[in-house]
């Protein structure tokens, strides 16, 4: 149990960490266009590298934030539906099946984003933009992403289980 505490202390604490970061890569992201757009219309010369430098941090952005904002539960969710059922039945949709489902869904993504990766390494894979940028070490930030994002989905889901045993009270935890 102590070390299932530590592990889900360090989940929290990369996922925090992570959620940082992509926040200061909006803002980086921000003053990137913004040169691009002055550099653009005042001085009638383009700059390809602000672009591509803003599409790479949105890709971090997303990937690198979305495993906090599932363990803050802070994600879109419709509770028009869910609102309606009883307690028990919120646990075990909200707390364990939905959890389920996602772990799934992201342990493919998973899988196949390291491939895609890997296949990116083998064949030297870069950017079509004058700058070349080598896209493996791009690519694999999704899978590192998503490995957070499935431990978190993981942890999601033993709570569920040790609310549905009874470990605590439900109409605490779920909203």
């Amino acid at each position: 149990m102590r070390v299932i505490q530590k592990l889900d202390h360090w989940i929290g604490h990369a996922s925090h960490l992570l959620m940082l970061l992509s926040g200061g890569l909006v803002l980086l992201m921000a003053w990137i266009e913004t040169y691009g757009v002055i550099k653009r219309y005042a001085f009638h010369s383009p700059d390809p590298a602000a672009y591509e430098l803003s599409t790479m941090f949105l890709l971090f952005c997303g990937v690198l934030a979305v495993a906090g904002v599932e363990r803050l539960d802070r994600h879109v969710r419709n509770d028009m539906i869910s609102s309606r059922f009883p307690e028990r039945m919120k646990v075990i949709l909200l707390k364990t099946i939905f959890p389920f489902m996602a772990l799934i869904f992201c342990v493919v993504l998973t899988w196949k984003s390291v491939g895609n990766a890997l296949y990116s390494l083998e064949i030297g894979q870069v950017s079509q933009s004058p700058w070349a940028l080598p896209l493996a070490p791009i690519k694999f930030v999704i899978p590192v992403g998503y490995t957070l994002l499935c431990l978190v989905l993981l942890g999601k889901l033993c709570q569920g289980i040790v609310l549905l045993k009874g470990g605590k009270n439900q109409s605490e935890t779920v909203p």
